[in-house]
């Protein structure tokens, strides 16, 4: 059994807690939050600590918290020789502080308090400095997940750029849908299932061969005319931007 400590009480922190509690191979010994009081509904207080002088000694410290406090979280931990990893998709290894052994734990996923996901599903990105540590990595990440994958800090950023685009982006330019259709009185449920079948598509077919819309179709009398109908300026930007970029996509095939 190998023992698990989180440091965290955030979005990620939360879901691997749930996660951890469900496999049968590896051991939630404690975690680690400034405010106990966020994690009470998912553990016995007795399982929680603020104090990083009452961490108990485990097998694992995966660090959850936000990026830039990574640095300091992991020069707090009162061990020597231990194997810690954050979660970052984008954070370099080498800011785990150097008394501990090093490694990175990346769930690639959008993750929200209140909603609930399948880790089973979710890719896990290994990273380790010695191939020991590995092994212990990839036996806590398979516990919990069937998508497990060892990859360097170059591929591991790619991918986190890569998830920006695919995921925060395409949120936002939802949010910008659901705004142009509330100012039209028009209910944002009418757009779902497109949404749907949108991410649906690429499950069979590549991103280029499920494009559709004005822009492949290079058809100017249609963008000009929702240029035209759009009143906010960072919405015309927006437009313009991504308008050129599937015709200049169009042009390199």
């Amino acid at each position: 059994m190998i023992k698990v400590v989180v440091i965290g009480a955030g979005n990620v922190a939360q879901h691997l807690i749930l996660a951890f509690q469900k496999a049968k191979e590896v051991q939630l010994i404690q975690v680690l939050a400034r405010n106990k009081n966020e994690l009470t509904h998912l553990l016995d207080s007795d399982c929680i600590t603020s104090n990083f002088s009452q961490l108990e000694e485990a097998d694992l410290y995966i660090i959850a918290v936000n990026d830039k406090a990574i640095q300091d979280v992991s020069s707090q931990i009162p061990f020597e020789n231990k194997l810690v990893v954050h979660t970052s998709g984008s954070t370099d290894m080498s800011m785990i502080h150097s008394k501990n052994r090093k490694g990175v734990f990346y769930p690639l996923q959008t993750f929200s308090k209140a909603k609930q996901v399948d880790f089973n599903t979710i890719p896990i990105a290994l990273e380790s400095e010695n191939p020991t540590d590995y092994i212990i990595l990839e036996k806590v990440a398979k516990a919990i997940s069937n998508d497990v994958h060892q990859i360097n800090s170059v591929q591991r950023k790619a991918l986190h750029v890569a998830a920006v685009f695919v995921c925060n982006f395409t949120n936002h330019l939802y949010q910008i849908g659901e705004t142009i259709c509330e100012e039209n009185q028009l209910s944002f449920d009418l757009l779902k299932p497109l949404i749907i079948e949108t991410a649906d598509k690429i499950q069979t077919l590549s991103p280029n061969e499920a494009q559709t819309g004005p822009a492949k179709r290079n058809d100017t009398t249609t963008i000009n005319s929702h240029l035209n109908f759009l009143k906010d300026e960072n919405q015309i930007n927006i437009y313009k931007t991504l308008t050129k970029s599937i015709i200049d996509n169009g042009k390199k095939l």
